[in-house]
Protein backbone atom coordinates (compact mmCIF):
# COMPACT_ATOMS: atom_id res chain seq x y z
CA UNK A 1 0.00 0.00 0.00
CA UNK A 2 1.78 3.29 -1.06
CA UNK A 3 1.87 6.02 0.93
CA UNK A 4 -0.93 8.55 -0.93
CA UNK A 5 -3.44 5.15 -0.09
CA UNK A 6 -2.63 5.62 3.57
CA UNK A 7 -3.33 9.11 3.66
CA UNK A 8 -6.39 8.89 2.11
CA UNK A 9 -7.30 5.79 4.58
CA UNK A 10 -6.60 8.26 7.55
CA UNK A 11 -8.95 11.00 6.21
CA UNK A 12 -11.46 8.86 5.72
CA UNK A 13 -11.48 7.49 8.54
CA UNK A 14 -11.32 10.66 10.40
CA UNK A 15 -14.05 11.79 8.52
CA UNK A 16 -16.52 9.26 9.46
CA UNK A 17 -15.72 9.71 12.80
CA UNK A 18 -16.35 13.34 12.91
CA UNK A 19 -19.58 12.79 11.10
CA UNK A 20 -20.26 10.24 13.99
CA UNK A 21 -19.80 12.37 16.52
CA UNK A 22 -21.98 15.11 15.13
CA UNK A 23 -25.18 12.79 14.25
CA UNK A 24 -24.39 11.68 17.73
CA UNK A 25 -24.31 15.29 19.13
CA UNK A 26 -25.72 17.39 21.82
CA UNK A 27 -28.87 18.54 19.68
CA UNK A 28 -29.76 14.42 19.81
CA UNK A 29 -30.89 14.72 23.33
CA UNK A 30 -29.35 12.32 25.92
CA UNK A 31 -27.99 8.93 25.06
CA UNK A 32 -28.62 5.51 26.48
CA UNK A 33 -24.77 5.20 28.05
CA UNK A 34 -25.02 8.48 29.46
CA UNK A 35 -27.75 7.57 31.75
CA UNK A 36 -26.86 4.15 32.45
CA UNK A 37 -22.73 6.03 33.67
CA UNK A 38 -24.58 8.18 35.56
CA UNK A 39 -26.50 5.34 37.31
CA UNK A 40 -23.72 3.43 37.59
CA UNK A 41 -21.50 6.41 38.55
CA UNK A 42 -18.73 5.45 36.23
CA UNK A 43 -18.14 3.77 32.64
CA UNK A 44 -20.04 0.67 31.89
CA UNK A 45 -16.86 -1.00 30.47
CA UNK A 46 -16.21 -4.12 31.60
CA UNK A 47 -19.82 -4.85 33.75
CA UNK A 48 -20.87 -8.18 34.11
CA UNK A 49 -23.92 -9.23 32.15
CA UNK A 50 -26.36 -11.35 31.93
CA UNK A 51 -29.12 -12.76 29.18
CA UNK A 52 -32.12 -14.40 30.69
CA UNK A 53 -34.41 -16.02 27.85
CA UNK A 54 -38.23 -16.79 28.66
CA UNK A 55 -41.48 -17.71 26.34
CA UNK A 56 -43.08 -14.78 24.92
CA UNK A 57 -46.48 -15.65 26.88
CA UNK A 58 -44.36 -15.05 30.10
CA UNK A 59 -43.52 -10.91 29.20
CA UNK A 60 -46.71 -9.93 31.24
CA UNK A 61 -45.35 -11.58 33.97
CA UNK A 62 -41.99 -10.34 34.02
CA UNK A 63 -43.25 -6.69 33.04
CA UNK A 64 -45.45 -6.51 36.10
CA UNK A 65 -43.13 -8.02 38.16
CA UNK A 66 -40.25 -5.68 37.35
CA UNK A 67 -42.61 -2.89 37.59
CA UNK A 68 -43.36 -3.58 41.21
CA UNK A 69 -40.16 -4.20 42.11
CA UNK A 70 -38.36 -1.82 44.55
CA UNK A 71 -35.55 0.97 44.47
CA UNK A 72 -36.22 1.69 40.36
CA UNK A 73 -34.83 4.92 40.12
CA UNK A 74 -35.83 5.28 36.62
CA UNK A 75 -37.51 3.80 33.20
CA UNK A 76 -36.65 4.79 29.76
CA UNK A 77 -36.71 3.69 26.45
CA UNK A 78 -34.37 3.97 23.52
CA UNK A 79 -35.80 6.40 20.54
CA UNK A 80 -33.90 4.47 17.88
CA UNK A 81 -34.61 1.25 15.17
CA UNK A 82 -31.49 -0.22 16.04
CA UNK A 83 -32.45 -1.54 19.15
CA UNK A 84 -34.54 -4.07 18.38
CA UNK A 85 -31.11 -5.81 16.80
CA UNK A 86 -28.43 -4.80 19.17
CA UNK A 87 -27.85 -6.16 22.53
CA UNK A 88 -27.82 -3.83 25.42
CA UNK A 89 -23.38 -4.17 25.47
CA UNK A 90 -23.80 -3.24 22.02
CA UNK A 91 -26.25 -0.09 23.35
CA UNK A 92 -23.21 0.06 25.06
CA UNK A 93 -20.30 -0.13 23.72
CA UNK A 94 -20.46 0.74 19.94
CA UNK A 95 -21.28 4.06 20.34
CA UNK A 96 -19.02 5.23 17.21
CA UNK A 97 -21.52 3.34 14.42
CA UNK A 98 -25.10 4.34 15.73
CA UNK A 99 -26.75 6.42 18.13
CA UNK A 100 -29.09 5.50 21.14
CA UNK A 101 -31.54 8.27 22.35
CA UNK A 102 -33.00 8.13 25.56
CA UNK A 103 -37.19 7.95 24.85
CA UNK A 104 -40.13 6.36 26.27
CA UNK A 105 -40.70 3.18 26.96
CA UNK A 106 -42.63 1.11 24.07
CA UNK A 107 -45.70 -0.56 25.58
CA UNK A 108 -48.34 -3.00 24.70
CA UNK A 109 -51.65 -4.13 26.30
CA UNK A 110 -52.36 -7.64 26.45
CA UNK A 111 -54.80 -9.96 28.53
CA UNK A 112 -53.86 -10.67 32.14
CA UNK A 113 -57.57 -12.82 32.81
CA UNK A 114 -60.55 -14.01 31.15
CA UNK A 115 -62.03 -10.12 31.45
CA UNK A 116 -59.10 -8.14 32.22
CA UNK A 117 -56.02 -6.34 30.51
CA UNK A 118 -53.15 -4.25 31.18
CA UNK A 119 -50.80 -2.28 29.69
CA UNK A 120 -46.88 -3.73 30.06
CA UNK A 121 -43.32 -2.97 28.89
CA UNK A 122 -43.10 -4.47 25.84
CA UNK A 123 -39.11 -2.57 25.76
CA UNK A 124 -37.97 -0.87 28.74
CA UNK A 125 -34.72 -0.08 30.68
CA UNK A 126 -34.92 -0.14 34.64
CA UNK A 127 -32.69 1.69 36.86
CA UNK A 128 -32.30 0.14 39.82
CA UNK A 129 -30.57 0.31 42.98
CA UNK A 130 -32.55 -1.84 45.41
CA UNK A 131 -32.25 -4.88 47.63
CA UNK A 132 -30.26 -6.14 44.73
CA UNK A 133 -27.78 -3.51 44.67
CA UNK A 134 -26.94 -1.07 41.59
CA UNK A 135 -28.58 -2.47 38.49
CA UNK A 136 -29.13 -1.85 34.78
CA UNK A 137 -32.32 -4.33 33.40
CA UNK A 138 -33.53 -4.49 30.01
CA UNK A 139 -36.98 -6.22 29.49
CA UNK A 140 -37.90 -7.10 25.43
CA UNK A 141 -40.65 -8.33 23.90
CA UNK A 142 -40.88 -10.84 21.68
CA UNK A 143 -40.66 -9.61 17.72
CA UNK A 144 -40.38 -12.41 15.56
CA UNK A 145 -39.70 -10.31 12.93
CA UNK A 146 -36.41 -8.80 13.98
CA UNK A 147 -35.63 -12.40 14.80
CA UNK A 148 -36.77 -12.64 18.74
CA UNK A 149 -38.86 -14.88 19.11
CA UNK A 150 -38.46 -15.27 22.85
CA UNK A 151 -38.60 -12.32 25.54
CA UNK A 152 -35.71 -11.26 27.61
CA UNK A 153 -34.23 -9.54 30.45
CA UNK A 154 -30.85 -8.35 29.69
CA UNK A 155 -28.95 -7.52 33.57
CA UNK A 156 -25.97 -5.06 34.08
CA UNK A 157 -24.88 -4.94 37.78
CA UNK A 158 -21.57 -3.27 39.04
CA UNK A 159 -21.00 -6.73 40.90
CA UNK A 160 -21.72 -10.36 39.84
CA UNK A 161 -23.31 -11.49 42.78
CA UNK A 162 -25.65 -8.48 42.48
CA UNK A 163 -26.61 -10.15 39.05
CA UNK A 164 -26.75 -13.51 40.35
CA UNK A 165 -28.90 -12.51 43.19
CA UNK A 166 -31.30 -10.95 41.02
CA UNK A 167 -31.55 -13.47 38.38
CA UNK A 168 -32.63 -15.99 41.42
CA UNK A 169 -34.80 -13.54 42.51
CA UNK A 170 -36.52 -12.93 39.24
CA UNK A 171 -37.08 -17.01 38.41
CA UNK A 172 -38.43 -17.32 42.02
CA UNK A 173 -40.60 -14.75 41.72
CA UNK A 174 -41.66 -15.83 37.99
CA UNK A 175 -43.06 -18.76 39.29
CA UNK A 176 -44.94 -17.88 42.40
CA UNK A 177 -46.74 -14.43 40.83
CA UNK A 178 -47.76 -15.27 37.23
CA UNK A 179 -50.88 -13.89 35.86
CA UNK A 180 -51.66 -17.71 34.65
CA UNK A 181 -51.84 -19.36 38.02
CA UNK A 182 -55.31 -20.40 38.80
CA UNK A 183 -56.93 -19.51 35.24
CA UNK A 184 -57.75 -22.04 32.56
CA UNK A 185 -55.83 -20.93 29.62
CA UNK A 186 -55.13 -22.82 25.88
CA UNK A 187 -52.07 -21.80 23.90
CA UNK A 188 -53.43 -20.71 20.23
CA UNK A 189 -51.83 -19.70 17.09
CA UNK A 190 -54.55 -17.88 15.65
CA UNK A 191 -53.61 -14.31 15.12
CA UNK A 192 -57.42 -13.12 15.59
CA UNK A 193 -58.15 -14.50 19.11
CA UNK A 194 -57.11 -12.20 22.47
CA UNK A 195 -53.77 -13.70 23.45
CA UNK A 196 -50.75 -12.91 25.72
CA UNK A 197 -48.01 -14.25 24.18
CA UNK A 198 -49.82 -17.07 22.35
CA UNK A 199 -51.94 -17.66 25.57
CA UNK A 200 -55.70 -17.39 25.03
CA UNK A 201 -57.79 -17.25 28.55
CA UNK A 202 -61.09 -18.76 29.64
CA UNK A 203 -63.95 -18.64 31.66
CA UNK A 204 -63.84 -21.32 34.10
CA UNK A 205 -67.15 -23.68 33.17
CA UNK A 206 -69.71 -23.80 35.92
CA UNK A 207 -70.95 -26.66 36.30
CA UNK A 208 -72.56 -29.41 38.55
CA UNK A 209 -72.85 -33.08 39.02
CA UNK A 210 -76.78 -32.25 37.73
CA UNK A 211 -75.42 -31.51 34.19
CA UNK A 212 -73.35 -35.17 33.89
CA UNK A 213 -75.21 -38.54 33.52
CA UNK A 214 -73.22 -41.60 34.26
CA UNK A 215 -73.81 -44.73 35.43
CA UNK A 216 -73.06 -44.90 39.71
CA UNK A 217 -69.47 -44.91 40.50
CA UNK A 218 -67.96 -43.76 36.98
CA UNK A 219 -67.56 -39.99 37.73
CA UNK A 220 -66.21 -40.75 40.99
CA UNK A 221 -64.14 -42.88 39.59
CA UNK A 222 -62.50 -40.03 37.00
CA UNK A 223 -62.77 -37.10 39.55
CA UNK A 224 -60.62 -39.09 42.13
CA UNK A 225 -57.66 -39.74 39.93
CA UNK A 226 -57.65 -36.12 38.07
CA UNK A 227 -58.81 -33.99 41.71
CA UNK A 228 -59.00 -35.88 44.72
CA UNK A 229 -55.37 -37.43 44.64
CA UNK A 230 -54.10 -33.80 44.84
CA UNK A 231 -55.85 -33.06 48.19
CA UNK A 232 -53.69 -35.66 50.00
CA UNK A 233 -50.67 -34.80 48.44
CA UNK A 234 -48.85 -35.05 51.63
CA UNK A 235 -50.05 -38.60 52.70
CA UNK A 236 -48.87 -39.48 49.33
CA UNK A 237 -45.36 -38.02 49.79
CA UNK A 238 -45.11 -40.03 52.81
CA UNK A 239 -45.84 -42.36 51.28
CA UNK A 240 -43.27 -42.27 48.58
CA UNK A 241 -46.03 -42.26 46.08
CA UNK A 242 -46.06 -39.87 43.28
CA UNK A 243 -48.39 -37.22 42.73
CA UNK A 244 -48.14 -36.78 38.66
CA UNK A 245 -50.77 -39.00 36.46
CA UNK A 246 -52.53 -39.61 33.73
CA UNK A 247 -55.97 -39.95 32.91
CA UNK A 248 -57.16 -40.88 29.18
CA UNK A 249 -61.12 -40.74 27.92
CA UNK A 250 -62.01 -42.86 24.80
CA UNK A 251 -64.76 -43.73 23.10
CA UNK A 252 -66.30 -42.95 19.75
CA UNK A 253 -67.14 -39.19 18.68
CA UNK A 254 -69.78 -37.27 20.23
CA UNK A 255 -70.27 -39.28 23.22
CA UNK A 256 -69.19 -36.41 26.10
CA UNK A 257 -65.46 -36.88 26.37
CA UNK A 258 -64.96 -32.90 25.78
CA UNK A 259 -68.13 -32.44 28.27
CA UNK A 260 -66.47 -34.48 30.99
CA UNK A 261 -63.28 -32.37 30.72
CA UNK A 262 -65.44 -29.24 31.22
CA UNK A 263 -67.06 -30.50 34.05
CA UNK A 264 -63.24 -31.84 35.59
CA UNK A 265 -62.39 -27.83 35.54
CA UNK A 266 -65.10 -26.51 37.28
CA UNK A 267 -64.94 -28.96 40.18
CA UNK A 268 -60.96 -27.92 40.46
CA UNK A 269 -60.63 -23.90 41.03
CA UNK A 270 -57.55 -22.97 42.47
CA UNK A 271 -55.54 -25.18 39.65
CA UNK A 272 -54.26 -24.17 36.81
CA UNK A 273 -55.55 -25.67 33.79
CA UNK A 274 -53.99 -25.50 30.25
CA UNK A 275 -55.86 -26.77 27.30
CA UNK A 276 -54.02 -28.39 23.86
CA UNK A 277 -56.11 -29.43 20.87
CA UNK A 278 -55.26 -29.33 17.27
CA UNK A 279 -52.33 -27.47 15.85
CA UNK A 280 -51.39 -26.65 19.57
CA UNK A 281 -50.72 -30.07 20.72
CA UNK A 282 -46.93 -29.49 19.66
CA UNK A 283 -46.53 -26.96 22.41
CA UNK A 284 -47.21 -29.63 24.69
CA UNK A 285 -43.56 -29.45 25.95
CA UNK A 286 -44.40 -25.84 26.75
CA UNK A 287 -47.38 -26.69 28.48
CA UNK A 288 -45.63 -29.04 30.91
CA UNK A 289 -42.84 -26.34 31.85
CA UNK A 290 -45.82 -24.39 32.65
CA UNK A 291 -47.82 -26.75 34.58
CA UNK A 292 -44.25 -27.99 36.74
CA UNK A 293 -44.43 -24.01 37.64
CA UNK A 294 -47.89 -22.80 38.14
CA UNK A 295 -48.90 -26.80 40.19
CA UNK A 296 -51.19 -27.83 41.10
CA UNK A 297 -52.38 -27.92 37.64
CA UNK A 298 -54.03 -29.96 34.70
CA UNK A 299 -52.44 -30.64 31.28
CA UNK A 300 -55.49 -31.24 28.48
CA UNK A 301 -54.88 -33.21 25.08
CA UNK A 302 -57.57 -33.08 23.49
CA UNK A 303 -57.30 -35.50 20.19
CA UNK A 304 -53.95 -36.81 21.33
CA UNK A 305 -53.97 -39.73 19.00
CA UNK A 306 -52.78 -36.59 16.42
CA UNK A 307 -49.79 -36.91 18.05
CA UNK A 308 -49.50 -40.23 20.07
CA UNK A 309 -50.05 -42.67 16.81
CA UNK A 310 -48.94 -46.11 17.59
CA UNK A 311 -45.41 -46.19 15.48
CA UNK A 312 -46.59 -49.08 13.94
CA UNK A 313 -49.43 -47.13 12.23
CA UNK A 314 -47.35 -44.80 10.22
CA UNK A 315 -44.36 -44.38 8.84
CA UNK A 316 -42.55 -44.48 12.04
CA UNK A 317 -41.89 -42.41 15.46
CA UNK A 318 -43.94 -39.33 15.58
CA UNK A 319 -41.06 -35.96 17.25
CA UNK A 320 -44.37 -35.36 18.80
CA UNK A 321 -45.05 -38.63 20.03
CA UNK A 322 -41.52 -38.79 22.06
CA UNK A 323 -42.06 -34.73 23.32
CA UNK A 324 -45.20 -35.89 24.67
CA UNK A 325 -43.78 -38.65 26.48
CA UNK A 326 -40.53 -36.69 27.94
CA UNK A 327 -43.16 -34.05 29.26
CA UNK A 328 -45.16 -36.61 31.10
CA UNK A 329 -41.53 -38.54 32.44
CA UNK A 330 -39.66 -35.08 33.01
CA UNK A 331 -42.17 -34.11 36.08
CA UNK A 332 -41.08 -34.75 39.34
CA UNK A 333 -42.60 -37.21 41.18
CA UNK A 334 -43.87 -35.14 43.72
CA UNK A 335 -45.17 -32.72 40.61
CA UNK A 336 -49.09 -32.26 41.30
CA UNK A 337 -49.71 -32.47 37.72
CA UNK A 338 -52.68 -34.60 35.90
CA UNK A 339 -53.04 -34.97 32.26
CA UNK A 340 -56.00 -35.62 30.97
CA UNK A 341 -56.27 -37.25 27.02
CA UNK A 342 -59.14 -37.67 25.11
CA UNK A 343 -59.63 -39.27 22.08
CA UNK A 344 -61.77 -41.17 19.14
CA UNK A 345 -59.59 -43.48 18.50
CA UNK A 346 -58.20 -45.66 21.20
CA UNK A 347 -56.17 -48.67 19.06
CA UNK A 348 -54.03 -46.28 16.87
CA UNK A 349 -52.48 -45.26 20.17
CA UNK A 350 -49.00 -45.84 21.15
CA UNK A 351 -47.99 -48.83 23.95
CA UNK A 352 -45.50 -46.70 25.36
CA UNK A 353 -48.51 -44.06 26.44
CA UNK A 354 -49.22 -46.96 29.45
CA UNK A 355 -46.26 -48.82 30.03
CA UNK A 356 -45.01 -46.61 33.02
CA UNK A 357 -47.09 -45.36 36.21
CA UNK A 358 -47.44 -41.24 35.75
CA UNK A 359 -48.38 -41.37 32.24
CA UNK A 360 -51.69 -43.45 32.31
CA UNK A 361 -53.24 -44.61 35.39
CA UNK A 362 -56.49 -45.17 34.50
CA UNK A 363 -58.34 -45.45 31.30
CA UNK A 364 -62.36 -44.77 30.96
CA UNK A 365 -64.34 -45.65 28.08
CA UNK A 366 -67.36 -42.76 27.23
CA UNK A 367 -69.56 -45.03 24.96
CA UNK A 368 -72.73 -43.98 23.55
CA UNK A 369 -75.67 -44.39 26.51
CA UNK A 370 -78.42 -46.81 26.60
CA UNK A 371 -81.92 -46.20 26.91
CA UNK A 372 -82.32 -44.83 29.94
CA UNK A 373 -78.95 -42.02 29.88
CA UNK A 374 -80.87 -41.23 26.53
CA UNK A 375 -84.25 -40.65 28.62
CA UNK A 376 -82.09 -38.56 31.04
CA UNK A 377 -80.37 -37.05 28.85
CA UNK A 378 -83.91 -35.75 26.84
CA UNK A 379 -85.07 -34.57 30.15
CA UNK A 380 -81.95 -32.32 31.19
CA UNK A 381 -82.04 -30.51 27.26
CA UNK A 382 -85.62 -30.03 27.71
CA UNK A 383 -85.86 -28.67 30.49
CA UNK A 384 -88.71 -26.72 31.06
CA UNK A 385 -90.34 -26.90 27.45
CA UNK A 386 -93.37 -28.97 28.72
CA UNK A 387 -92.71 -32.03 26.96
CA UNK A 388 -94.40 -35.22 28.21
CA UNK A 389 -93.19 -37.80 29.83
CA UNK A 390 -94.58 -40.55 27.58
CA UNK A 391 -92.93 -38.57 24.37
CA UNK A 392 -89.50 -38.07 25.94
CA UNK A 393 -89.93 -42.14 26.78
CA UNK A 394 -90.79 -43.08 23.36
CA UNK A 395 -88.25 -40.41 22.11
CA UNK A 396 -85.98 -42.36 23.69
CA UNK A 397 -86.89 -45.89 22.99
CA UNK A 398 -86.61 -44.73 19.37
CA UNK A 399 -82.88 -43.19 19.47
CA UNK A 400 -80.85 -46.53 20.11
CA UNK A 401 -77.47 -46.05 18.86
CA UNK A 402 -77.42 -42.46 19.12
CA UNK A 403 -74.89 -39.96 20.94
CA UNK A 404 -75.81 -36.99 23.59
CA UNK A 405 -74.86 -34.57 21.02
CA UNK A 406 -77.89 -35.94 18.90
CA UNK A 407 -80.63 -35.58 21.96
CA UNK A 408 -79.51 -32.16 22.17
CA UNK A 409 -80.51 -31.73 18.82
CA UNK A 410 -83.38 -33.06 19.01
CA UNK A 411 -84.31 -30.76 21.11
CA UNK A 412 -83.14 -28.10 19.47
CA UNK A 413 -84.52 -28.50 15.94
CA UNK A 414 -88.52 -29.24 18.20
CA UNK A 415 -87.78 -26.10 19.07
CA UNK A 416 -87.06 -24.45 16.10
CA UNK A 417 -89.81 -26.16 14.01
CA UNK A 418 -92.21 -24.84 16.48
CA UNK A 419 -90.20 -21.09 16.11
CA UNK A 420 -90.73 -21.15 12.29
CA UNK A 421 -94.47 -21.82 12.23
CA UNK A 422 -94.23 -18.73 15.32
CA UNK A 423 -96.44 -21.30 18.29
CA UNK A 424 -94.90 -22.98 21.36
CA UNK A 425 -93.06 -25.94 20.82
CA UNK A 426 -95.30 -29.34 22.08
CA UNK A 427 -95.06 -33.30 22.08
CA UNK A 428 -95.85 -33.08 18.47
CA UNK A 429 -92.66 -31.28 17.97
CA UNK A 430 -90.44 -33.73 19.25
CA UNK A 431 -91.86 -36.72 17.73
CA UNK A 432 -91.85 -35.33 14.58
CA UNK A 433 -88.40 -34.52 14.94
CA UNK A 434 -87.33 -37.95 15.85
CA UNK A 435 -89.41 -38.96 12.91
CA UNK A 436 -87.36 -36.92 10.85
CA UNK A 437 -83.77 -37.56 11.73
CA UNK A 438 -84.16 -41.73 12.45
CA UNK A 439 -85.08 -41.95 8.97
CA UNK A 440 -83.32 -44.09 6.08
CA UNK A 441 -82.88 -40.30 4.53
CA UNK A 442 -81.31 -39.05 7.67
CA UNK A 443 -78.16 -41.70 7.83
CA UNK A 444 -75.66 -39.17 7.08
CA UNK A 445 -77.05 -36.35 9.48
CA UNK A 446 -77.32 -39.28 12.29
CA UNK A 447 -73.52 -39.80 11.18
CA UNK A 448 -72.53 -36.44 11.79
CA UNK A 449 -74.18 -36.39 14.78
CA UNK A 450 -72.33 -39.53 16.04
CA UNK A 451 -74.67 -41.95 15.73
CA UNK A 452 -73.06 -44.10 13.40
CA UNK A 453 -74.46 -47.05 11.60
CA UNK A 454 -78.14 -48.24 12.23
CA UNK A 455 -78.10 -49.89 16.10
CA UNK A 456 -78.51 -53.44 16.98
CA UNK A 457 -82.08 -53.33 18.95
CA UNK A 458 -80.45 -56.16 20.88
CA UNK A 459 -77.36 -54.54 21.89
CA UNK A 460 -78.15 -51.31 22.55
CA UNK A 461 -78.67 -51.07 25.89
CA UNK A 462 -75.57 -53.04 26.93
CA UNK A 463 -74.20 -51.03 29.60
CA UNK A 464 -70.36 -52.55 30.62
CA UNK A 465 -70.06 -52.70 34.02
CA UNK A 466 -67.91 -50.35 35.74
CA UNK A 467 -65.95 -52.05 37.29
CA UNK A 468 -64.34 -53.65 33.76
CA UNK A 469 -65.17 -56.78 33.62
CA UNK A 470 -67.50 -56.68 30.64
CA UNK A 471 -66.50 -58.26 27.11
CA UNK A 472 -65.18 -54.45 26.11
CA UNK A 473 -62.38 -55.16 28.46
CA UNK A 474 -60.11 -57.08 25.59
CA UNK A 475 -60.60 -54.33 23.10
CA UNK A 476 -59.43 -51.75 25.56
CA UNK A 477 -56.54 -54.13 27.02
CA UNK A 478 -55.53 -55.23 23.50
CA UNK A 479 -53.85 -51.84 22.92
CA UNK A 480 -52.00 -52.17 25.77
CA UNK A 481 -54.39 -50.18 28.18
CA UNK A 482 -53.20 -53.02 31.11
CA UNK A 483 -54.44 -51.61 34.64
CA UNK A 484 -51.59 -50.15 37.00
CA UNK A 485 -51.35 -51.32 39.74
CA UNK A 486 -54.37 -50.43 42.04
CA UNK A 487 -56.20 -48.27 39.14
CA UNK A 488 -58.77 -49.64 37.41
CA UNK A 489 -58.73 -50.78 33.55
CA UNK A 490 -61.57 -49.37 32.13
CA UNK A 491 -64.55 -47.35 33.31
CA UNK A 492 -67.77 -47.43 31.25
CA UNK A 493 -70.09 -44.54 31.66
CA UNK A 494 -71.45 -41.85 29.24
CA UNK A 495 -71.60 -37.87 29.40
CA UNK A 496 -73.55 -35.56 27.54
CA UNK A 497 -71.71 -33.40 25.28
CA UNK A 498 -72.67 -31.49 21.87
CA UNK A 499 -69.21 -31.25 21.43
CA UNK A 500 -67.58 -34.30 21.79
Amino acid sequence: MDDELKRFLADFSTLTDLAASMQLGEHHGEQVWDAVEAHFGSTTAGIPAVTEEFGGHRLADASILLSGMDGIKRLVGVGSEERHHLSLGDLLQNRRHHRAPIAEPDYRTVDVGPDQSRRIVDYGLFLVDGSHGRLAVLLRGPHPQFGRAAASLEILGGRAEHVDAFTSWFRAEMRAQSIYRRHVVSFSANEFEPTTGGVTFHRRPQMTPGDIILPSGVLSSVERQVIELGRHRAALLRAGQHLKRGVLLYGPPGTGKTHLVRYLLSRSAGTTAILLSAGSLSLVAEAARMARALQPAIVVLEDCDLVAEDRGFGMGAQPLLFELLEAMDGLDADADVAFVLTTNRVETLERALAQRPGRVDLAVEIPKPGEAERRALLGLYAGSLGFSEETLDRAAEQTGGTTASFAKELVRRSVLRAALQDRDVTDDDLAATVEELMAAQSALTRSLLGAGSPPNPEDDDEVPDVDGTAEGLAYGSSFGWAPSPGTESRVAGFIDDPEG
